[in-house]
């Protein structure tokens, strides 16, 4: 089964805890603190794998967790970090974060890695709180919690040639005579249900590689028939190879079927028809094909390079396959993202105001709710169990501002506030 779309939900490791503890051995009087920092949690990473041709390993397995940091130990031993998570993809995945539809990572080359989510840090030993004012403190902080995100993985082939055309008119049959593929050949439409590659030796130390991608209808940008599912293959290619039928078997006029080919790739995606295009008139053996294919060359464009050539009878495939060879040493690589990440998405080198730290709404009840990123991160890397570290905490919220706009919003002493599911009394002086 080729599987080319996946929807996964990836959790980065927590950081470990760090700890309190003191020296206590013989002959060692106020040993002091001696609390490890907590180790660091996994990074969620993407790593390509060429071995992989399909996403289908993620069919089954959609949700994947790293492994949190190892706790602080006495003695200052710090914890453990855990070994980051490497999840295999083939290559041409592109990597989507759900939420902002922005594109996270192009995996193109074997090897090639993407850090998608970082792993937290590792809470801080109490022995990190030591001071002349506080030489043995029963402080430490708690792992900070790493993130977590849906991301949508899409596949798209790599491939320097891709072959487009009306169901039935011989790109399955093409690829199968100038490659070692085998794709599925067969005399009724949509034959193809995945895109096939097969590598092209055109003469020694020249190839490439072609992609039959599966037949295309009119609507095909909107869903219609296989060509929406599929389209997205043929965007990393450099030389689009359009196949007519001139038999006539089909009953449809080969002139009719280059323009409505065409404008479903403008209609999907208007940079396709950047990229050099050559026609191949398939089926030449076929009775009455030469006068199908003057009338369409007394429609078609002067400067559009047409082949006649017969995949049955592999006669002129040969200088087909040369003239493309030619156009992919000419033809540039289109930038990766260009061609599907919107330019609203894409914003290099700018300067983002910095997200407000906290915010505070009131709830119907009049609790004074607490909320945002930098708060909660804090709150969460606190042990409220220890009376410093509540302090600690306390200090933090004052400096942050947050006891003054409390005030703003008209809370006053006794007021409940609420943080995550932390309530407290808002206490004056």
């Amino acid at each position: 089964m080729f599987v080319d779309r996946v929807k996964v939900y990836l959790k980065a490791g927590d950081g470990g805890d760090g700890m309190v503890a003191f020296r206590r051995e013989k002959y060692v009087p106020d040993g002091g603190p001696a609390g490890g920092d907590g180790g660091r949690g996994a990074d969620v990473i993407f790593e390509v794998d060429e071995g992989l041709r399909t996403l289908m390993d993620f069919r089954y397995k959609k949700h994947f967790k790293a492994k949190p940091g190892e706790h602080g130990r006495p003695k200052n031993q710090h914890g453990r970090g855990a070994d980051d998570l490497i999840i295999k993809v083939p290559p041409g995945t592109i990597v989507t974060d759900d939420e902002t539809g922005q594109a996270l990572a192009d995996l193109v080359d074997h090897g090639q890695r993407a850090v998608i989510i970082k792993g937290g840090r590792g809470g801080r030993g109490n022995s990190r709180f030591a001071s002349p004012s506080n030489p043995a403190p029963e402080l430490s902080e708690k792992g900070e919690p790493a993130g977590d995100r849906n991301v949508t993985l899409e596949l798209k082939v790599l491939a320097d040639v891709g072959l487009v055309g009306f169901p039935s008119v011989g790109k399955s049959t093409i690829l199968s005579v100038v490659s070692s593929a085998r794709p599925k050949i067969a005399d009724y439409p949509f034959t193809t249900l995945k895109p096939n590659l097969g590598v092209v030796n055109v003469k020694e130390g020249v190839s490439f590689v072609m992609a039959d991608l599966p037949g295309l209808i009119e609507g095909a940008h909107e869903g219609v028939g296989l060509g929406h599912q599929f389209l997205r293959h043929i965007e990393r290619t450099r030389v689009i190879v359009h196949v007519l039928d001139m038999s006539g078997i089909e009953d449809r006029d080969p002139y009719d079927d280059y323009l409505k080919i065409n404008e479903e790739l403008k209609q999907y995606n208007m940079r396709l028809l950047e990229r050099p295009q050559v026609v191949v008139a398939n089926k030449m053996d076929m009775p009455e094909a030469q006068e199908r294919l003057d009338a369409f060359l007394e429609k078609a464009p002067q400067d559009l390079q047409v082949f006649p050539v017969s995949a049955l009878t592999k006669s002129g495939l040969t200088n087909l396959l040369r003239t493309v060879a030619e156009l992919i040493d000419t033809t540039p690589e289109f930038p990766l993202y260009e061609d599907h990440v919107d330019k609203e998405q894409r914003v290099l080198y700018s300067f983002d105001k910095e997200k407000q730290a906290f915010e505070i709404t009131i709830d119907e009840d009049g609790t004074y709710i607490i909320s945002g990123k930098e708060i909660e991160r804090r709150f969460k890397m606190t042990d409220m169990m220890r009376d410093e570290s509540v302090k600690k905490f306390s200090r933090q919220m004052r400096h942050m501002g947050i006891d003054s706009a409390l005030r703003e919003k008209g809370a006053k002493h006794g007021d409940i506030v609420k943080l995550l599911d932390f309530e407290f009394e808002f206490m004056e002086g």
